[in-house]
């Protein structure tokens, strides 16, 4: 693992600028294909969080300025698991197709301002032939839905992170248990054969003790996950040498759902970590509602 005291700070600049009126947050990882970076993110017109989102997309030629290219993913039809919204969108990459992870809400939807009550959450997935679309729903349900009454995502899944590992796709996530609050939060896996899965959810978890957004990466042979301020390991940057067992390496404070850029493009193998992302800037003091930055790593 790089020697932490190189992982000093980060530095912000306007991707996306913010627009009254609209909300564009939780950016996915970047990728590049021919010459042209890809990124999606979740867009709402009604407020500012992702629970009246659907998902767009943004392309760059130098990964500074950022073009908006319309709607990816819409919500589900009348009586969908995904009704209500579609939101905080990763993206993978195969040598054959693109599929675009998500967390979707059904009709009717109660986020209970984050309380125990709140309408479970679940992750789907999308697929295309390359990364302008059209995007196909992978079925009728989702990939990954909470888990068992006594689980630590017994209530909420969300927000989905992959990475390519011996010959297999791993789905790290946030799970939030029953009666618990968001500062509960805390990170698992799941892994399946196929990106469509069916996804097995590790008898290891949770991995991380907390956490929020989930930003993993091949760093290495290992995962590197950065570790948004909540909970016991918040605001740290985490190495599992086995893609399992995270320990801290430094203390840190980490982009905004940051999507990094990811250099691996999803091959399996040893990888270079990163250097720059998108993140969200949702500061209510800035701005009423968020928008895009990209962040470089120093």
């Amino acid at each position: 693992m790089t020697n932490p005291r190189t992982i000093a700070s980060f530095s912000y600049r306007v991707a996306m600028p913010y627009e009254p009126g609209v909300a564009r947050r939780d950016p996915s990882p970047v990728i590049r294909v021919g010459d042209r970076y890809f990124v999606w993110y979740s867009k709402s017109l009604i407020d500012s969080s992702g629970y009246s989102a659907t998902i767009f997309w943004a392309t760059s030629t130098d990964g500074l300025v950022w073009r908006e290219c319309g709607e990816a993913l819409g919500r589900g039809g009348n009586g969908a698991w995904d009704e209500h919204a579609v939101f905080t969108p990763s993206i993978l990459v195969t040598p054959i197709h693109f599929f675009l992870f998500y967390t979707g809400v059904p009709e009717p939807f109660d986020n209970d301002n984050g309380g125990s009550r709140a309408t479970p959450t679940a992750i789907g997935v999308a697929w295309a032939e390359n990364p302008h679309g059209p995007w196909h729903r992978c079925g009728r349900e989702p990939v990954l839905r909470p888990g068992r009454n006594d689980a630590f995502d017994s209530h909420r899944v969300d927000d989905a992170c992959l990475i390519v590992r011996n010959g297999r796709y791993w789905l790290y996530y946030k799970g939030r248990a029953a009666d618990s609050s968001p500062l509960e939060t805390k990170m698992g896996l799941a892994i399946a054969d196929q990106p469509a899965g069916r996804y097995v959810k590790s008898s290891r978890n949770p991995l991380i003790d907390g956490g929020h957004e989930v930003c993993v990466f091949p760093h290495g042979s290992g995962v590197a996950a950065l570790v948004s301020p909540v909970g016991p390991a918040g605001a740290t940057l985490q190495y599992a040498a086995d893609g399992f067992y995270f320990q801290k390496v430094c203390g840190l404070k980490p982009p905004a759902a940051p999507g990094p850029y990811r250099e691996d493009h999803y091959r399996d193998g040893v990888a270079p970590g990163i250097r720059w992302g998108l993140c969200h800037q949702a500061d209510p003091g800035q701005t009423p509602r968020p928008y895009l930055l990209r962040f470089d790593v120093h």
